[in-house]
């Protein structure tokens, strides 16, 4: 693999797939590293590449695609996507979401003063970072945000992608968020997304794994994560929420909401939920 190409599956849907079977192939694929799906067609989509952050994992991801009892297999090309620049090119056509008050624009959609209203404008630029909002995880998370009072509030973003819910919150009244992921790209994509947004003054982005000591507890922490990792990392959440503070998670499908709530209840309270298309968010309560 070249220096200027990115580790990717060629995955060819079988005609009958449904949106739940797509649903739990993109959680599966996200235990491995997954950077980005492109579709073809967006509307119909029948030919994924999905882009992985290394080679073993792009390899680690097959072989557990191939595990999957199934009446018609997928069919998988292991392949090398040449430029760097791949994710702002498949991107490209992206349009602007609006979700409750906050609109998640792309540079080209940008909403005009007359159509934006009293809206919260997040202009994101497409990177190798999840977080365009046009996931049905990152949506649910806008969602419960809002749900919240985060005036004068402390927040950590974990596996922050593109920066998109931590600029968010910074846009919603948050005093300081702290950013972070374990990829170098996606924070250097947050941070230009963060100046972009003029809130650097509130949010910080670092390069810092959920299991390292030392990371402060916040008042509020999002995780758009999996259902796997929520589950497997459930200690370090409760260790960066304050008692009585709120922790946001996604990232997951109905198949595994049972595994999130048992993982994080010895922690915390559930005090709310939202769905969308079998995939699931919580607010959870910190004893």
């Amino acid at each position: 693999m070249s220096a200027d190409s990115s580790p990717a599956l060629i995955i060819h849907l079988t005609p009958g797939s449904t949106a739940p079977s797509r649903d739990r192939l993109v959680a599966l694929l996200a235990d491995y590293d997954l950077v980005a799906i492109h579709e073809d067609d967006v509307s119909s989509a029948r030919t994924w590449t999905a882009h992985f952050g290394t080679a073993d994992a792009r390899d680690a991801a097959a072989r557990a695609i191939g595990a999957v009892t199934d009446p018609e297999p997928l069919r998988v090309e292991v392949a090398d996507v040449e430029d760097e620049d791949w994710a702002r090119r498949t991107q490209a056509d992206l349009p602007a979401i609006r979700v409750g008050r906050i609109i998640v624009a792309p540079p080209w959609d940008l909403p005009s003063p007359a159509v934006a209203g009293d809206a919260l404008v997040v202009e994101i630029e497409p990177s190798r970072g999840f977080g365009t909002g046009h996931h049905q995880s990152t949506r649910l998370c806008l969602v419960l945000l809002q749900s919240l009072q985060l005036s004068s509030r402390t927040l950590t973003d974990v596996g922050t992608g593109s920066g998109v819910l931590a600029i968010v919150a910074a846009k919603l009244g948050a005093a300081f968020v702290s950013a972070i992921d374990v990829d170098p790209d996606a924070i250097d994509n947050a941070r230009e997304n963060i100046v972009r947004n003029h809130v650097e003054a509130v949010v910080e982005a670092h390069v810092r794994d959920l299991t390292e000591p030392g990371l402060p507890a916040a008042d509020v922490a999002t995780a758009n994560l999996t259902g796997t990792l929520l589950a497997r990392h459930a200690s370090e959440l409760a260790a960066i929420v304050k008692p009585a503070g709120s922790l946001i998670v996604a990232g997951f499908t109905i198949d595994e909401k049972p595994l999130v709530l048992e993982a994080l209840e010895g922690s915390f309270a559930l005090t709310q939920s939202a769905e969308e298309e079998d995939w699931w968010a919580f607010v959870l309560t910190r004893h």
